[in-house]
């Protein structure tokens, strides 16, 4: 049975469970549990970290602990009863462990280490808290150190502020909000801005002497030395190293490792050294022999030094290496240091040894605590302590110090007899008064223990050494008395013996007689010679002479033997025992000199500082002793003199002795009687206020004030104990005496003079510390009413001295934070003065600074749920005086721009800071009562507007991010729980007093503003945060958002008709708030757009706004990441419901739908847009949201925001041709007008023709970047037409050159063919905008089918590679998954005429192959019925699947979707046609690059006619034979006749291109190739004879086809050729080998002499170029020349394979042709699928269209809707095509007699156009020049109204002008007149005004019909038709043109009527 628990609720696990048990719970080790029931050794409850999840597990998993529940029952909440440290460690622990995970992903290598040692060391640290077996201090300390940990931390990983008070986590309920801020502020400040030490410390390691002769002992000196006041301001350190240079003892680092102490700020300057002086022990001289002499003398060796600048950096200065310098003469030694700073080089130069110091320095920051604490490294093995010369800056009390400082400075010394000067040491001995030696009373230096004497290094002969060494005597105080210094002096000799013979002495007592110390100062010491054994043991005997030149002690009748030898000492004492001042003496013994009291006090103020303090009780008992003896005498100098020594406590210097003053007060002090006195002498004082002129000593007296009255009520205390309290009234009356003068003095206005008002600021800045000693003696509202009174007898107008205003606004800070306003009794009385002065300050924006700070405390006393009713007195006050001037100052601050100083910026942040926090503070503590007071007091509506305002503006001000740093998450959240029941409170008097007739729009208005932002916020939105952060947020404030959104609701129905001034300003910041992924707020907000709605219908009648907005604010917020997939679906399915009974259910549905697809697309644009994806996924994504914002929405300003964005993505994709088809679009949009246009995106403000100028330019250098120049030269034209007519010929100029350089281009660079994709995405996985679509991709360079499904792969990771190309089934497109299906498909070129062409070189016909492509084919072969395993290709069908795209490739994009799929299937006759025309179009292409020698070599050619013949002999050709040529098949496929027919008809045409082929092949084969060529002119002679072919004439009479005009593949002239005459003559039959080899040929015919001998071999009459006419017409493939497709044809078919589309059947005879009616000519299979004339309209206007869009605005609609391309069939013939398009089955073409013809099923695939040339040339001027371009256009009256023209062109036959020619007639044949009647080229509707126009033209077409190698000219292409003018055409021919009616010549339209556009014209506004 389970139990619910009552003790066990808290635990954490430590093993992990499974769950696998019925109900299980599953928990990780280390998880904690919250426990609520309890069953059999099984607990049931839940994990914290996913507390919606309860099971059971069991408890001995689980390690219980204590905890405190919280709400006991179901919403119980469980804390742990730990130490709060502990709680937040484990917490943040948890919460790291995941983000440091996340580091090592996202490979931030650094942090992710460092975290994990700081994680290791707070486990460590948890430990031992959690032990419980540290003492108090080091559990404080380790609580320190955690707590830095967490707060690094945090701070790393971008986690919040943790407020913090004695290291524990502190909840913002339970203390006020200023308070609160104060302790962020201060976290914040303390991790942003580190304290700069005040004190420093300098670490110095000896290391080693590098030295290359060292071989004795060294001493090293370490000093800092002051080089700008020539001093040294430290101690020694001394050391000494051995004779390796190493330290003498390693083992004790103390003695080589020093700290200099007590580093001042001011000390870390650039004048500040270390120096180092080295002292060797050795000879005297470094070179002399060992044996010279054996002792040792102290010499000099050399000196460092270094500047204490260089280690500022707080980098470790570790082995650096001091260079160590000796100076020229020894004389010199006592200032080198001194010269090498001042780099004197020529008295110093390096140590000839060349020896360098290694040394490690470094500088520590902090007081000795804190690097102690910092840097315990240091300190662990031990360091000795190098103090600063004399006190520190701070004099500590208790400080015990009593060392006298000694420099041996100099000495004089006569030669002594001696012919050279002496080497003198000097020994230095402290003698007791004893006689004793005092031992160890010597220190050297830091590092070395101390020694009983002292002996100085030795100058080498020199009777005036300068040693300037210091010495440190630390001598005991008592042993002071009675003792002196000896100075001995030997001469140093250098000979064998070495001896030291004593010459002299000096000495000096330490202390003289009146007990006064040896003076500070340099002393000059008499020099006593003695001799060698003089006896100085006995110091009676000596100390009776004079021991300085200044000074002689005992008979002064004994005069010194000499006064010409002296020694001088520098001696400094530094004690806090002795003294040197013998006024300090003099007052302290007043009692002996009763006379000299007076004196002694005077001189009082004269003595140093440091005296008083060191015998500061001494002191103050003489002081106060003199009070007692004779008040009335020495009442006043006394007072003076206190007054004096309180005011030196002041002094920073002494400050820390003030605590010395209160001990002697509270515990030494006994003047019971000295109030009297104190108090009669301070009135004096303060009523001489006002007349005073010199106010100095008197501001002197008020500055004391604070101590003078804690002698007074100490002194009063002592005199109540000791009487019994007598005198109480008389005491209370002083006091109120003396306060009342205080009250006149203070009250008093300064006029003129600023002295009174400076006492009166003196007095106001110490008063507040005189309450505490007051509260001693009185009552607390006595207290508070005597300060009340002072406080408010200050004068309150505004313009008196703001020093002193400034002061008296300090007093009041001091005031609240005193002791005294503590208590609520006195505050009660204190508050209105304290808010008087406030209010006068905030007024006037004074002082800001310090009025926060007041406030802040005011507040800090106040916490939040104190109900008492002095409280809520007090909030009431407050409310009244301050909310309304709390709420302008915050205004008049955040209006401000910020300074720009950092530290001033700081200082404004927390000014405003802190107002908040004080405001905050206020609304908090308000209740219900407090707010309706407060409304209550407005007396007019007015009022309270602009209160409202007023305090909404203010809550939009602290909903700011930057009004918070972005880690304070707990100041925010407090903040806004106070915004949000403020505004709870007062959203009822807006309901109440602004509706109906009193509505206020700008009221409302900034209420819902308030309220969308609040709930925008970042901090609000939960879902950001971890779960545990998350939890906790939910448990103290729940989720503000939603209550916020459910006030929103409620006062959005409150309105009612005023709903209608909202729309549709709101539905902008109500979307933004549904968008937040919360689903009750969305749930309550969603409604909101259904109300809109109904209101706006209501209204208007539509709801067009709603709709606007909607969708324009969709965009913009979606594309900043909100929204998700969840929202649009319960968008749709709330406003569907809502709107179901509605009136206007379906235009609202409409609406719905519209916005609901727009979302799909935005979510879909968004997820392309991240920045790990590829792309082409984002290109794609974009061009479905243009395309969708341009059809369906009809939004042109974000249409064109879009193009931008697609545009930017294909540069930086290098996509250059798309990027300029982008751009195209937008400059479509425009017109070459002079409309000013505003800035737009990086548009500047211009007009719309420059704007369409700098896009047109963009545009062409993108065609040119992606090579697409034929493009580039169409809009070339056009911007040079616009630059023509406005005469800017500098810019014509450009756009001519720029033309040519891209003609230029086409024929010299190299561009390859891409290849194209077919992709289909299948599956529910996949985009909307690709989801079970499939598209047509255009591959980039080089890349094959392969590296393209790698690719596609690569971007969509998770797809499925299908292995078929079958249409997918429905469960595929149904299915959870990405499928794709790629294969390559095979583009059908829309423009035929140029590929068919000869004699246009390949690089221009590349470009008409792969661009402007519409329609694709792929190609599956299968076999139906039984396969012949003989004989293939009987059973061989092929599947053609045609696709069409919705837009033509290149387009904006690389893909497109596929709009149409056509799938056919084709016969293996079919098939067998189709492979023939393939491979004959080759072999011709391939023979015509062999003539005109476009191949470099001849081995294509080889490698074909080597393919085909040798298939032929092999059974190639002969298989088709044997399968359609048989009786069996004949007979069984009557309908085929006429394929059969053309099947034969291609087998003997192939013949005839083969022995063709074999005449050029001999010609240009090598020689190492003959062999070749000889065994091909055999097989060819088989493979005729395997065809059954022995004579051509033979053949074609036997052909089951009658052609009785010649070859079937002779193109004839529809008008008349220009012939040789001797044209028709027979010529004797010769092999086709036996053609001349001087014989040429011309690009794309046989020479007269081929075509005679092949005319010969068939019997043929025609004209000898009709025979072998290699040319392809115009039906021919569009594939490249060198591919062609095998007889098996492939299932994938990349672009090394394709085959065409079906090739043409126009092999009927021109002469039937041209006698054939419009109506009964045939439909050409160049465009074999027939349309009705409707269709073909839409057709037409389709070719040209290409990628661009096909929305003109210079066409009208009549222009748009007509057919631009002549067609080869009339254009009446539509009830043909559609019988063709009926029949379903392809026959042979229609031959005399039948002239009706069907279509094959094949032809339904393709829709191949060939355009012809257009009508409208760029020219300005009113005739038409004729420009054969094959994709100009003409006008539909030119395709209508000729004839003439209808006939030739119908046929897909163009009316050529032969040019081959006979050699033997020499004659070039002419071609006919333009002029000339009939259907030649001069009829084909051009002629009359276009005549002059295109005879002034001198620019050659650029497809030129003039052969450039050749001398003669070559027969133009089948598939244009050209008159001959005398002159070139005009202008060359355009490239394809996208749009064909947009790309129009300089003739001007003269038709009237409206121009459509595709989108309403908004232009003018972008």
């Amino acid at each position: 049975m389970w139990i619910p628990t009552e003790h066990e609720k808290y635990g954490v696990v430590i093993a992990s469970f499974r769950g696998t048990v019925p109900y299980g719970l599953s928990l990780e080790i280390g998880d904690t549990v919250q426990i609520l029931e309890k069953s059999d050794g099984w607990f049931r409850g839940f994990a914290l970290k996913n507390p919606n999840i309860k099971g059971i597990f069991p408890s001995s998993y689980v390690h219980l602990k204590t905890a405190f529940v919280k709400n006991k029952g179901q919403f119980e909440m469980v804390i742990p009863t730990e130490d709060s440290v502990i709680t937040e460690m484990t917490s943040t622990l948890r919460d790291w462990g995941a983000m440091w995970k996340q580091l090592y992903v996202r490979n931030e290598g650094d942090l992710f280490h460092r975290l994990w040692h700081i994680m290791n060391e707070i486990l460590d640290l948890r430990r031992q808290v959690l032990v419980g077996h540290l003492t108090h201090d080091r559990m404080k300390d380790v609580k320190r150190h955690i707590t830095a940990r967490l707060d690094w931390g945090n701070e790393q990983l971008g986690l919040d502020l943790v407020p913090r008070k004695e290291y524990a986590m502190v909840d913002p309920e339970d203390i006020s909000i200023t308070e609160l801020y104060r302790l962020m502020e201060h976290r914040h400040r303390k991790k942003d801005t580190p304290v700069q030490a005040s004190s420093h410390q300098l670490f110095v390691q000896m290391k080693s002497l590098m030295c290359s002769n060292l071989g004795e002992e060294l001493e090293v000196i370490f000093s800092l030395f002051d080089s700008k006041e020539n001093r040294p301001i430290s101690e020694r350190f001394f050391l000494r190293l051995n004779r390796n240079g190493l330290p003498k003892a390693p083992e004790k680092p103390e003695r080589h490792c020093s700290l200099f102490v007590d580093l001042g700020s001011s000390e870390l300057r650039r004048d500040i050294y270390i120096t180092v002086h080295i002292i060797r022990i050795g000879r005297m001289g470094a070179g002399e022999k060992k044996n010279a002499c054996s002792v040792q003398y102290r010499r000099p060796f050399g000196c460092a030094v270094l500047s204490i600048a260089d280690l500022l950096t707080g980098e470790t200065k570790d082995d650096l290496v001091l260079k160590v310098y000796m100076c020229n003469t020894e004389s010199e030694w006592y200032q080198i240091h001194e010269n090498i700073i001042k780099k004197l080089n020529a008295r110093y130069n390096l140590t000839g040894s060349n020896a360098g110091l290694a040394v490690s320095l470094q500088l520590l920051h902090g007081d000795m605590e804190q690097v102690r604490r910092e840097y315990s490294s240091v300190f662990s093995h031990g360091v000795s302590v190098t103090r600063k010369l004399g006190f520190s800056s701070i004099i500590m009390p208790g400080e015990m110090r009593n060392d006298l400082y000694i420099t041996i400075e100099r000495g004089e010394f006569e030669k002594g007899g001696k012919s050279v000067a002496r080497n003198v040491e000097v020994t230095m001995l402290i003698v007791e008064g004893s006689g004793q030696t005092l031992k160890d009373a010597v220190s050297f230096g830091s590092g070395e223990p101390p020694a009983s004497e002292y002996h100085s290094f030795v100058l080498y002969h020199n009777n005036s050494p300068r040693w300037a060494e210091l010495l440190k005597l630390p001598i005991p105080v008592d042993k002071f008395r009675g003792a002196h210094l000896r100075f001995e002096f030997r001469h140093c000799s250098t000979k064998e013996k070495g001896e030291k013979k004593l010459f002299g002495f000096s000495f000096v007592p330490l202390m003289q007689e009146d007990g006064r110390t040896l003076p500070d100062g340099t002393h000059e010491l008499i020099v006593h010679k003695c001799e060698e054994n003089t006896n100085l043991q006995d110091a009676t005997r000596y100390l009776k002479l004079p021991f300085s030149k200044g000074v002689l002690l005992g008979n002064t009748n004994q005069a010194p033997k000499t006064s010409k030898e002296s020694f001088w000492i520098t001696s400094f004492l530094c004690s806090t025992k002795l003294t040197q001042n013998g006024d300090m003496l003099d007052l302290l013994k007043w009692r002996t000199h009763p006379d000299k009291i007076t004196g002694c006090l005077s001189k009082l103020k004269e003595i140093d500082g440091s005296e008083i303090v060191k015998f500061l009780q001494d002191t103050l008992d003489t002081l106060f002793g003199i009070l007692d003896e004779n008040s009335q005498k020495y009442g006043s100098k006394v007072f003076d003199s206190l007054v004096h020594i309180i005011n030196l406590l002041q002094d920073s210097k002494f400050h820390h002795f003030k605590p010395v003053m209160d001990t002697y007060i509270e515990s030494h002090f006994a003047g019971a009687l000295a109030y009297r006195d104190l108090i009669k002498v301070l009135k004096w004082y303060v009523d001489r206020i006002t007349e005073a002129e010199r106010q100095e000593h008197i501001q002197e007296v008020l500055k004391a004030q604070e101590y003078i009255f804690k002698y007074i009520v100490q002194s009063r205390r002592l005199f109540s104990l000791a009487t019994g309290g007598q005198h109480e009234d008389e005491f209370r009356c002083c006091i109120q005496e003396l306060l009342l003068s205080v009250r006149f003095f203070l009250s008093q206005e300064s006029k003129g003079s600023g002295a009174l008002s400076q006492s009166q600021a003196v007095f106001l800045s110490s008063f507040p510390a005189v309450y505490s000693e007051l509260l001693k003696l009185f009552d607390v509202r006595e207290v508070a009413n005597l300060v009340q009174d002072t406080l408010g007898s200050l004068p309150t107008i505004v313009h008196v001295d703001e020093a002193l205003q400034a002061v008296k606004l300090q007093c009041i800070g001091k005031t609240v934070e005193s002791q005294l306003y503590t208590n609520p009794d006195s505050r009660y009385i204190l508050l209105p003065v304290v808010l008087h002065h406030l209010h006068t300050h905030l007024q006037e924006q004074k002082d800001l600074i310090m009025c926060a700070r007041i406030l802040s405390n005011v507040f800090c006393l106040i916490r939040k749920n104190s109900s008492e009713k002095s409280v809520l007195e007090e909030i009431d006050v407050i409310v009244a005086s301050l909310l309304d001037i709390l709420l302008r100052t915050i205004l008049e601050i955040t209006s401000r721009p910020q300074p720009s100083g950092s530290a001033a910026r700081l200082q404004f942040q927390d000014v405003t800071g802190e107002f908040v926090a004080c405001l905050l503070s206020l609304l908090r503590q308000m209740t219900d009562r407090h707010y309706q007071q407060l409304l209550d007091s407005f007396n007019t509506k007015e009022e309270l507007r602009d209160f409202l305002l007023q305090l909404f503006t203010v809550f939009r001000i602290l909903i700011r991010p930057e009004m918070f740093p972005k880690d304070w998450t707990v100041m925010r959240l407090v903040a806004n729980n106070v915004i949000i029941t403020t505004v709870l409170y007062l959203s009822d008097a807006l309901r109440k007093n602004f509706l109906n007739e009193n509505f206020d729009y700008k009221i409302w208005d900034s209420y819902f503003y308030l309220a969308v932002i609040f709930i925008n916020q970042l901090c609000l939105q939960l879902e950001m945060f971890t779960p545990s952060k998350k939890k906790k947020v939910l448990e103290k404030y729940g989720d503000m958002r939603v209550t916020m959104g459910c006030e929103i609701f409620s006062m959005w129905q409150n309105l009612g008709e005023h709903k209608l001034h909202f729309i549709p300003a709101l539905i902008g910041p109500f979307l933004e708030v549904t968008l937040i992924p919360q689903p009750d707020l969305r749930n309550v907000m969603i409604p909101i757009f259904h109300d809109m709605m109904d209101w706006e219908h209501r209204h208007s009648g539509n709801f067009k706004q709603v709709e606007a907005k909607l969708i324009d604010k969709l965009d913009s917020l979606m594309s900043e990441g909100k929204g998700d997939e969840t929202y649009r679906e319960l968008f749709n399915s709330i406003l569907l419901k809502k709107i179901e009974r509605e009136t206007w259910r379906e235009s609202g549905v409409s609406l719905i739908a519209t916005v609901t697809r727009l979302m799909e697309r935005l979510l879909d644009y968004r997820d392309c847009m991240k920045v790990g994806e590829v792309d082409g996924k984002k290109i794609g994504c974009t061009v479905s949201l243009l395309n969708f914002y341009k059809t369906e929405l009809n939004k042109e300003e974000m249409y064109i925001r879009y193009i931008h964005k697609l545009y930017d993505l294909h540069l930086k994709a290098q996509n250059f041709t798309e990027a300029a088809y982008t751009l195209l679009l937008y400059d479509e949009l425009l017109e070459w007008s002079e409309r000013p246009l505003r800035e737009f995106l990086s548009y500047p403000l211009q007009t719309e023709w420059q704007r369409k100028e700098h896009l047109h330019l963009a545009v062409i250098q993108n065609f040119d970047r992606g090579k697409c120049w034929e493009n580039g030269i169409i809009l070339c034209r056009k911007i040079a037409e616009q630059y023509e007519s406005y005469y800017d010929y500098r810019n014509l100029s450009k756009m001519r050159m720029m033309e040519a350089s891209f003609y230029d281009k086409i024929m010299d660079q190299q561009r390859l063919e891409p290849e194209f994709f077919r992709v289909g995405f299948y599956g529910k996985k996949f985009p909307f905008f690709l989801r079970n679509k499939e598209f047509v991709c255009r591959g980039h360079d080089y890349e094959r089918l392969e590296a393209f499904q790698q690719r596609m792969l690569g971007e969509f990771p998770q797809a499925i590679a299908m292995q078929h190309a079958n249409q997918p089934d429905e469960t595929i497109f149904q299915a959870e998954a990405q499928y794709l299906q790629i294969y390559a498909v095979t583009p059908i070129p829309e423009s035929q005429e140029v590929l068919q062409r000869e004699g246009v070189p390949d690089n221009i016909k590349s470009f008409y192959k792969v661009n402007h492509i519409w329609k694709f084919r792929y190609d599956r072969p299968f076999h139906k019925g039984p396969k012949d395993k003989e004989n293939e290709f009987k059973s061989l069908w092929v599947e053609r699947t045609s696709l069409s795209l919705v837009q033509s490739l290149p387009g904006i994009s690389r893909w497109f979707e596929v709009d149409k799929r056509e799938v056919v299937e084709m016969s293996p006759l079919e098939n067998a046609i189709e492979v023939l025309e393939n491979k004959n179009q080759q072999l011709k292409t391939l023979i015509s690059q062999c003539q005109t020698r476009q191949m470099q070599n001849s081995n294509p050619l080889t490698m074909c006619l080597n393919g085909v013949i040798d298939a032929a002999v092999n059974g190639g050709v002969s298989r088709y034979q044997e399968a359609f040529f048989v009786k069996e098949y004949i007979l069984s496929h009557p309908e085929d006749g006429e394929k059969i027919a053309r099947l034969r008809e291609l087998m003997l045409e192939q013949a005839q291109i083969l022995e063709f082929g074999l005449a050029v092949h001999e010609k240009f084969v090598p020689q190492d190739m003959r062999p070749l060529h000889k065994k091909l002119v055999d097989q060819f002679f088989v493979m005729k004879s395997s065809l059954g072919i022995q004579d051509f004439s033979a053949c074609l009479q036997a052909s089951p086809v009658h052609f009785p005009n010649g070859s079937p593949r002779v193109c004839r002239n529809s008008a008349p050729a220009s012939m040789s005459p001797d044209g028709t003559r027979v010529i004797p039959r010769r092999s086709p080998l036996s053609y001349p080899a001087a014989n040429r040929y011309s690009s794309s015919s046989l020479s007269s002499q081929a075509s005679a001998e092949v005319s010969n071999i068939t019997g043929q009459s025609e004209s000898s170029d009709e025979v072998f006419n290699m040319q392809p017409s115009p039906s021919t493939s569009s594939l490249s020349s060198t591919h062609s497709a095998s007889p098996n044809v492939t299932s994938s078919a990349p672009s090394s394979a394709r085959a065409s589309p079906l090739l043409s059947d126009k092999h009927k005879h021109s002469r039937e042709n041209a006698c054939l009616s419009p109506r009964e000519r045939p439909c050409s299979a160049i465009y074999p699928t027939p349309v009705e004339p409707s269709q073909r309209l839409l057709l037409f206007n389709h070719i040209g269209d290409g990628p661009l869009p096909r929305s003109d605005p210079n066409l009208s609609a009549p222009e748009k809707a007509v057919n631009p391309t002549p067609s080869s069939w009339s254009l009446d013939s539509g009830q043909e095509a559609r019988n063709m398009a009926n029949g379903g089955k392809l026959t042979s073409p229609p031959v005399p007699p039948r002239p009706t013809q069907t279509a094959s099923p094949a032809r339904h695939t393709t829709s191949s156009f060939s355009p012809s040339p257009a009508g409208r040339s760029p020219l300005k001027g009113p005739g038409q020049s004729f420009t054969p371009s094959p994709v100009e256009h003409h006008s539909p009256g030119l395709l209508s109204n000729s004839p003439v023209l209808s006939g030739s062109y119908s046929s897909g036959i163009s009316s050529l002008s032969r040019c081959s020619t006979s050699e033997t007639s020499g004659f070039e044949s002419q071609a006919p007149e333009p002029s000339t009647p009939g259907p030649g080229p001069g009829s084909s509707g051009y002629g009359g005004p276009e005549e002059p126009a295109r005879r002034d033209s001198k620019t050659p077409p650029p497809y030129s019909v003039y052969e450039r190698t050749l001398r003669r000219p070559v027969p133009l292409p089948h598939g244009l038709s050209i008159p001959a003018p005398p002159e070139p055409p005009a202008l060359p021919p355009k490239p394809p043109t996208p749009r064909p009616g947009h790309l129009e010549n300089g003739t001007r339209r003269t038709e009237a009527g409206p121009r459509p556009r595709p989108l309403p014209r908004k232009v003018s506004q972008l």
